[in-house]
């Protein structure tokens, strides 16, 4: 059960912001509508959330997703593994990247680039963080400091989402327990308190 529950957006400005996830997501998810409750964090969630995913760089929309996924499986978030392998699903990541992210440093799927990005994800997300200077030595290695700037970005933003939605016990939405049945069945995924 969740701790808050979600509301409808009553606020304009959010209802125009929203629009945002239905092309992430083709809905907009239960946390922004229980962030609602308070239109003014999920005005600045949903513009952050935003800014945050626009690439300017090497990175694109279907690989900031599996950072995020990274991010999202090392912290143990449920409701956000679920959303951004979706997310990654809907940007064109194929089924070989989605099936096998969790398993990333194995896999011939990702790049030596995605593999030190997936990496410092993980190890970025953990708690405490546990960046090893191997990592950031790979990292800059394939990524510039601006591209660096906004992996850090998508793992800060997960890092938000993880703890408001594990705390919360965000209800998920059917289309993410699809996909989250559909896409993690390699780690066992299961919804867990978010139904």
């Amino acid at each position: 059960m969740p701790l808050v529950n979600p509301i409808d957006i009553s606020d304009q400005s959010v209802k125009e912001l929203v629009k945002f996830f239905n092309e992430t997501l083709g809905f907009c998810p239960n946390s922004v509508l229980t962030m609602q409750r308070r239109p003014s964090i999920a005005k600045a969630f949903i513009e952050l959330n935003m800014a945050v995913m626009e690439n300017h760089g090497q990175l694109t929309s279907e690989f900031k997703r599996l950072i995020a996924f990274v991010s999202s499986n090392t912290a143990g978030c449920r409701y956000c593994q679920a959303h951004t392998i979706r997310a990654a699903e809907r940007y064109g990541s194929t089924s070989e990247r989605l099936e096998h992210v969790w398993d990333f440093k194995n896999q011939d799927f990702f790049t030596d680039a995605e593999k030190a990005a997936l990496q410092f994800s993980q190890e970025a997300s953990m708690v405490p963080v546990n960046v090893a200077k191997e990592t950031e030595q790979q990292l800059h290695l394939y990524w510039s400091d601006d591209d660096i700037v906004e992996i850090m970005g998508v793992i800060a933003l997960f890092g938000y989402l993880n703890r408001w939605n594990d705390v919360m016990a965000t209800s998920l939405e059917e289309n993410a327990i699809n996909s989250g049945n559909d896409l993690l069945n390699g780690i066992a995924w299961n919804p867990g308190k978010h139904i």
